[in-house]
């Protein structure tokens, strides 16, 4: 790949990666078409109450899955033990989310209209000249997106606990309960108070170190070190990222991921990612702030975070009535990295299914109701994950790859392909690399 120019490696590339994707995708439909998913046709009636479930983590797939369940009849309980928390996210959320979540414009940070993407020699491609006017990608902070999604939850009727969840007992037969154990941080306390709690299912929500999936033997996976630190720079200088986000690629701030920086409400996230290099993490970064350096001279660093990110769903993500959901799953696209959307989709998606099944809460559920939320889910976003993973790893494997990728995205219509397929979470007709971003 090193000995070819840009213009050629862009061919070469293209051809490469499209005869891939239309292969997969052709064995993909295949598989779907194979498998059935068969529904109980019957379930017992719950006598005097409510089908009561459990969901463990409150990040957006915890808290979409909440609201839902609540809403839709089902005693919801939601236990996220850092109701605080700043994960370490870029916090990108496409437009289609703010309509389909029903978000508040004012959790959003910033309107992103200009996203500059920038090549291992610092050739930068301006890759938003295709939206319309009332387009963007929002930016919000996950501790200010997360709060609301729990509130609004615990406003539709689910009970939210500060605890941390411990340990899951399978129920000794048929329609009986499970048993959660966890810390109750009631009061702040520090240690917490053991308790215990039955429920009939259980939504796992609690991210890529998920101690339901272990509870569930859901299987590991492999996963990436998110790091980002947020920096509070000059007035002047988040002048230029008011409406404007940056992504670097390179061997030097990333081997197989790339480096950001993204713009919140007074500071910058600035971060990157990998797989293959773990220990090398902070020399990542240091290599990302030294590429924005001019841009970002003289901030302050007033937060440090570090996060596994999964790379790949989990080989099993539902077992009798426990079900995972979000990072828990596995939903994490590759190339691009994002997560927050198919949380939030994923958790909602998983939790009507419970409310389908149960028939407003008055009915048991099996494990057919949650293969069901399963099903839906792949064959909708299946077309996407398989499509990222081909991308990165045809354009992520060499810094000349790399280049004629920058290059590809200075095309009008390759940037108005990916901004739709981004924005609107729909398959968009064209090229097939074009179903997301």
């Amino acid at each position: 790949m090193a000995s070819i120019s840009s213009t050629a490696g862009s061919a070469v590339l293209r051809r490469d990666f499209f005869g891939s994707a239309l292969e997969s995708h052709r064995k993909n439909e295949v598989s779907l078409r194979r498998s059935v998913i068969r529904a109980s046709k019957y379930s017992p009636k719950l006598p005097n109450r409510r089908l009561r479930v459990a969901v463990i983590g409150g990040g957006p797939a915890g808290g979409a899955a909440a609201e839902t369940l609540a809403k839709g009849g089902v005693e919801t309980v939601l236990i996220e033990r850092k109701l605080d928390n700043c994960k370490p996210c870029g916090g990108a959320i496409p437009l289609c989310m703010v309509g389909e979540f029903g978000l508040p414009l004012d959790i959003i940070d910033r309107r992103v209209t200009k996203m500059k993407m920038i090549s291992p020699s610092n050739v930068a491609v301006d890759i938003g000249r295709t939206l319309k006017p009332n387009e963007y990608i929002g930016m919000v902070r996950r501790e200010v997106l997360d709060a609301y999604l729990r509130e609004r939850a615990a406003e539709s009727g689910a009970e939210v606990i500060n605890g941390l969840f411990l340990q899951l007992d399978m129920p000794e037969g048929p329609n009986q309960q499970y048993k959660i154990h966890y810390s109750h941080y009631e009061g702040g306390a520090l240690g917490g108070q053991r308790k215990t709690m039955e429920v009939d299912a259980v939504i796992g929500a609690d991210g890529a170190n998920s101690r339901v999936a272990k509870s569930i033997d859901a299987g590991d996976y492999e996963y990436a070190i998110a790091f980002q630190e947020r920096v509070k720079i000059q007035d002047d200088k988040m002048v230029y990222y008011e409406e404007r986000a940056e992504m670097y690629v390179g061997d030097d701030v990333s081997p197989d991921f790339y480096g950001w920086v993204f713009p919140k409400c007074d500071h910058v996230a600035v971060g990157t990612g990998t797989v293959t290099h773990k220990g090398q993490i902070k020399q990542f970064q240091a290599a990302t702030r030294l590429r924005a350096k001019d841009k970002i001279e003289g901030g302050k660093i007033i937060r440090v975070e570090a996060h596994p990110i999964p790379e790949h769903p989990r080989p099993r993500r539902s077992s009798g009535r426990v079900a995972l959901v979000g990072d828990a799953a596995g939903y994490v696209t590759k190339c691009s990295g994002e997560g927050i959307y198919f949380a939030a989709k994923s958790g909602r998606m998983c939790a009507e299914a419970i409310v389908e099944g149960s028939e407003n809460g008055t009915r048991m559920i099996d494990e057919s109701d949650l293969k069901k939320y399963l099903e839906k889910f792949d064959r909708m976003y299946w077309p996407t994950y398989k499509v990222l993973d081909i991308l990165q790893k045809v354009f992520y494997r060499s810094n000349p790859a790399r280049e004629a990728f920058v290059e590809m995205c200075a095309d009008e219509y390759v940037q108005k392909m990916t901004f739709d397929s981004y924005l609107y979470k729909k398959v968009v007709p064209g090229n097939p690399w074009m179903i997301s971003s």
